[in-house]
């Protein structure tokens, strides 16, 4: 055992090497080396910092490269997501009729308004008196008019996120529909499915609740443009109780527990107590982009202006401008 450890400890001593004559001589500095193969102090230090300056600059390049790779791959999942919840391919009505309900579950057809296969662009109906069927309002973008994010900006249209799943086309609406002889069209809105809950979000987060609607519409004009005012209904109706119990015809006057001098209809409070289910009316602007005088079908476009939710006439309404497309079939 002790000869053992012995044999471990003298493998562990350093080794010396018999240079004890070479080890005397005194050893030249860095500068005379330089010099003696033809190079300058100077030029070595140069030489140093110009690798070093590679050596950072590869390692830059590295992290960029790695910045670049995970950018690359993270725009091609967003990209990925984008196409796997893609807009489904718009069809025409006799293709969306031939489908099953199974084959329109959960693809979003169902909230598109149909497409019409050849035709003109143009209105191409003659004179006379028609009923609208069929009658289809796909809203494509929704604004509201409110004040910018940034301190004292003017009020604008901004863009929303939609909140509201894809429920909000109008759809079936129909009504009588007449072509002057000076070629201006005239249509009132009579039945269908003419109004559609919808929220939307603004980029402060702000949650903007309104109705989109075109309830007894009456448009005439040019088919290039053509429009008229609708009703547009209380969001909530009169028997709506808010947190507080309070309604329009059902619930508590006010909110306030034995108030105390009247306290219950002070100003402040009135819009709150008084609850206020009046509806307001909205303009709508339609424009014909193609027609096909065979099948009597119609496609178009769209703009309205209406007022959004005032919680019963709490809250001030705000103007949301709904773009989209159309369809509808003459008979």
């Amino acid at each position: 055992m002790a000869a053992s450890l012995q044999a471990a400890a003298t493998l562990m001593q350093p080794t010396k090497v018999g240079v004890s004559a070479r080890t005397s001589l005194p050893l030249r500095s860095s500068s005379h080396v330089s010099r003696a193969f033809g190079y300058e102090p100077a030029a070595a230090r140069l030489t140093c910092s110009v690798q070093d300056d590679l050596r950072d600059l590869a390692q830059k390049c590295a992290d960029a490269t790695k910045i670049a790779g995970f950018a690359l791959a993270t725009s091609a999942l967003i990209a990925s997501g984008a196409s796997a919840e893609g807009v489904p391919k718009r069809l025409t009505y006799d293709e969306i009729q031939s489908k099953t309900y199974m084959e329109v579950k959960g693809t979003g057809t169902a909230n598109q308004c149909p497409t019409i296969d050849g035709g003109v662009e143009s209105f191409a109906f003659k004179p006379g008196k028609y009923n609208v069927k069929k009658l289809c309002l796909e809203p494509t973008s929704f604004t509201v008019k409110a004040e910018g994010v940034n301190k004292n900006a003017a009020p604008e249209f901004q863009k929303t996120k939609l909140m509201t799943r894809l429920t909000y086309t109008l759809d079936e609406v129909e009504g009588p529909f007449q072509v002057a002889e000076d070629g201006s069209v005239k249509f009132e809105e009579k039945d269908g499915l003419d109004y559609a809950a919808v929220t939307v979000q603004l980029p402060g987060g702000e949650r903007v609740p309104f109705l989109f609607s075109i309830k007894q519409l009456v448009a005439s004009g040019k088919p290039e443009s053509f429009g008229g005012e609708f009703l547009v209904p209380s969001y909530r109706g009169s028997s709506f109780l808010d947190p507080k119990g309070r309604g329009g015809s059902a619930g508590y006057d006010n909110a306030v527990a034995l108030p105390a001098g009247g306290r219950g209809d002070e100003e402040d409070l009135t819009k709150e107590n008084i609850k206020d289910s009046s509806s307001s009316t909205g303009k709508i602007t339609l424009s014909v982009s193609k027609s096909n005088p065979v099948t009597g079908e119609l496609i178009g476009v769209f703009e309205s202006l209406q007022p959004s939710d005032t919680d019963l006439g709490a809250k001030v309404s705000k103007d949301v401008k709904i773009q989209g497309i159309w369809y509808a079939q003459l008979e």
